[in-house]
Order: structure tokens, then C-alpha cells, then sequence
């Protein structure tokens, strides 16, 4: 599936919940703001966070009482209708792709399609990552080969107390190459097909939603599960498995 082909299928989808729920008539007001780190994600100890660290910014929209989240590197303030994000232009704009996608989890939140579209919060993503690993211990082999793709401090510390054969991509080049937790962060582009190839389980940020490289992990011949807030609705609406403790 391409990109393209990704949203336009989101799109349409999102278009026939609004329809069905009928929404697409009223004037709901879809409010788009970014959160500050401490909104988003409360007090953290640890700093090296990407919304700490000014790398992703957390945007949240509200419609009609549903609440949804999306991290991304590309946040717009937008305040309008469903109709008008239905219009946006969210393949070639990171912009609009960013309120669309933050509209898609609230929408689908408000509808009941999906859970866990809020991100929690201070000790939240400590008590979240240990919940994965026990969901993991519970359903793979403790010798599995495992990629986190996208660099998530909470989670990869976890996941290298629990696994020896542990990898990480991201794409960040402030991450790569460095030693985090025990583990070399890698190369999400250069290193991405023999990582990929290594791996029997891939742990994949749903901030890959975002900006589009989610496409590279949805037609593999392995176990993907998506974890983080990000991907909330489009999981719920695609039938993609995913990860998640969070409200």
C-alpha cells in the first residue's frame, strides 16, 4: 500500500463514520492546539524524550466530546468543521496531515471505534512500558529478535532489561549512533532493510502515522504491533494490531 493509497482509504473511512454517526451535517468544531510537554505527557525524569527534547510536538483535537492525540513533527493550530478536514490536503501537507490524523483518533474516540487515545502521563509511560513487555513475556519466545522502530526512551529501556537480541531504528540523527539503554540506535533509512529482515517482532511508534513511513511496516511477513496514542483510530479502522496502555 502506498501512502497515497493510505490516506485516501483513512479519508474515506473517516468520511463513512461521520456519516453514519451523523456527524457530517453538523457544524462540530474540530479544535487542533499543540500541547506543552507537560500537558502531553506530565513530569518525566528522564530528558531525553522526543517532546522534551523540541523533536515532536503533541497535538490534541475535540470533537463533540471525543478526544484525540497525535505526535508529530509538523503541528498546525486549525479550528473548523469535520467537513473541512475531510478537504485537507493530507497527502502532500504535513501540516493538514498532522490535524487529520489528531481529528481521526477524536472522531473515532467519540464514536466509540477506538480506546487509548490519550497519552498518559508522569509515571504513565514507565508503568505502560513494563505492561508490554509483560503482554510480550506472555505471547513470544524470550529469545525473539525485536526492532523498536522509533526511539522511545520508557520502552526500549524495558525491552533491554528483558531481551538480548533487541534492535532500534529511528530518524532522528541527534539518536543514531549512539549507545541508549545498552543499545546502538540505528539508522532508520540506511539500516531499515537488514534490521527489518533480522526481525521476527517489530514494535512500531504510531507517530510513523504522521509523516508516512507507517506504509513501510504494514506488509511485512512478520508480527507488527503499533504502540503509542498516534495510531489509535486508523488501527481501529485498518485492523492493525497495537500496543498501548493508555487511557
Amino acid at each position: 500500500m502506498t501512502e497515497r493509497e493510505l490516506f485516501e482509504t483513512l479519508r474515506e473511512k473517516l468520511m463513512y463514520l461521520a456519516e453514519e454517526h451523523g456527524l457530517m451535517d453538523k457544524e462540530i468544531n474540530v479544535n487542533c492546539r499543540a500541547l506543552t510537554p507537560e500537558e502531553a505527557i506530565g513530569i518525566q525524569e528522564k530528558k531525553d524524550v522526543p517532546i522534551l527534547m523540541g523533536k515532536e510536538v503533541m497535538i490534541q483535537a475535540e470533537s463533540d466530546g471525543g478526544i484525540g492525540q497525535a505526535f508529530t513533527s509538523a503541528p498546525s493550530y486549525f479550528e473548523g468543521t469535520l467537513r473541512d478536514v475531510l478537504n485537507l490536503d493530507i497527502i502532500d501537507n504535513d501540516y493538514d496531515r498532522s490535524v487529520f490524523v489528531a481529528s481521526l483518533n477524536a472522531v473515532s474516540r467519540r464514536c466509540g471505534v477506538c480506546d487509548r487515545s490519550i497519552h498518559c502521563k508522569d509515571k504513565g509511560p514507565i508503568e505502560c512500558a513494563e505492561k508490554a513487555v509483560v503482554f510480550l513475556k506472555e505471547n513470544y519466545r524470550d529469545d525473539i529478535r525485536i526492532v523498536q522502530i522509533g526511539y522511545q526512551p520508557f520502552l526500549l529501556e524495558q525491552l533491554s532489561q528483558n531481551y538480548s537480541n533487541l534492535r532500534v531504528l529511528d530518524l532522528n540523527p541527534d539518536n543514531v549512533g549512539d549507545i541508549r539503554y545498552g543499545v546502538e540506535v540505528m539508522d532508520g533509512i540506511k539500516d531499515y532493510d537488514e534490521t527489518v529482515a533480522w526481525a521476527e517482532l517489530i514494535l512500531c511508534t504510531g507517530s510513523t502515522l504522521s509523516n508516512g513511513t507507517i506504509v513501510n511496516f504494514l506488509e511485512l511477513d512478520k508480527d507488527v504491533l503499533f504502540y503509542g496514542t498516534t495510531a489509535a483510530g486508523a488501527a481501529a479502522l485498518m485492523g492493525w494490531k497495537r500496543l498501548c496502555y493508555a487511557d
